[in-house]
């Protein structure tokens, strides 16, 4: 299972259970249009309340037709997507991209610099000698020369934005540095739904692209949306936290069902890029709530590798919501910055 479904299924089949619960509460005051459908190796929903003036079909279409044009632009699994001829171009000259891609490549050098590159776009090199890349290596432990060999290939520094009247332009220094934008992908494709229901005027909507959402409005009740964050156990809809929006966008990172084990030990598909290796932490999901779920959904990713101690210190000195869940002796305990609190629900 792709990084993207695992995240989907940590947050993102747990909101429509929330909202159908509000619903059935009492006789929906406005109708409640949804529509589903597979992208980025996960699915994606998006919920309407209130009369829809356009037909149901055409929208779907619509929101097919973009999410397709986000994979052929950030997808490592297509051959012949935009990000796969740079990773396939072994030059040096700057290359075209899309607004939204430059758009999400500065998200990722932002919050890349803040977390000393625990969130880093470029790590693809680490993640494929693990075998949690598109590749599906066989399962082997890197022997240390095989580590550092690949971490030569990883940096943020090697990666370049470029903006002139033409357009928007990527550069690398090094010819075969793997970029490698999963880590923002479901965020970005949340974000290019929740865009195209502002411009057609809908203002009560509920977007997701696998565990990234965003929201806008109420619902079908005339509340904000709620969401709930899933317990890290095998456990599906085990509720831990609900929240409540408020129009804003949320995605959860976890590291405790993608993984395999050799010898008796887990091995995460969360790699660290200072050491080349999955993470050791007891730190097992990081929720984040956010303006757009772009943000959110870099966040989460850079905080999950450094841990609960820095991750919680890091999120207090940017001033974001976050909410960390942390195994222990006993089970798991969770902790959260003041900002996130006003979003909470439940405990």
């Amino acid at each position: 299972m792709t990084k993207l479904a695992i995240k989907g299924l940590i947050l993102g089949c747990l909101f429509s259970l929330l909202t159908a619960c509000d619903n059935a509460t009492h006789t929906p005051p406005r109708p409640l249009l949804t529509i589903e459908g597979k992208t980025m190796g996960t699915f994606y929903s998006v919920k309407i309340s209130g009369e829809l003036t356009e037909d149901k079909a055409q929208l779907q279409q619509e929101i097919d037709r973009l999410l397709e044009q986000a994979n052929d632009e950030i997808s490592t699994y297509r051959e012949h997507s935009t990000l796969s001829r740079f990773n396939q171009y072994r030059g040096t000259d700057p290359q075209p991209i899309s607004n939204g891609m430059a758009d999400i490549i500065l998200a990722a050098q932002r919050i890349g610099r803040a977390t000393d590159e625990a969130m880093n776009i470029t790590v693809g090199p680490l993640v494929n000698l693990w075998g949690f890349g598109p590749q599906k290596q066989p399962v082997t432990i890197p022997s240390q020369q095989q580590i550092d060999l690949a971490k030569q290939k990883v940096g943020l520094s090697h990666l370049k934005l470029l903006s002139d009247s033409r357009g928007e332009w990527i550069q690398k220094d090094l010819p075969d540095l793997y970029v490698d934008l999963s880590t923002l992908g479901e965020g970005y494709g949340a974000d290019v739904l929740a865009q195209l229901m502002a411009r057609k005027g809908i203002t009560n909507y509920l977007v997701s692209v696998g565990g990234a959402i965003s929201s806008r409005g109420v619902n079908s009740e005339g509340k904000p949306w709620r969401v709930a964050i899933q317990k890290p156990t095998d456990q599906e809809n085990a509720m831990q936290a609900a929240v409540d929006l408020q129009g804003y966008s949320i995605s959860t990172s976890g590291s405790y069902r993608n993984y395999f084990e050799q010898d008796g030990k887990r091995y995460s598909h969360v790699i660290d890029p200072t050491t080349g290796r999955p993470i050791t932490h007891q730190l097992v999901s990081v929720t984040v709530i956010a303006p757009t779920a772009l943000e959110a959904d870099g966040w989460d990713t850079g905080l999950m590798v450094l841990g609960t101690e820095k991750a919680l210190k890091l999120a207090e000195q940017q001033g974001l919501a976050v909410y960390l869940i942390t195994r222990t002796d006993k089970g798991f305990s969770a902790i959260m910055t003041p900002q996130f609190k006003s979003f909470l629900i439940t405990q």
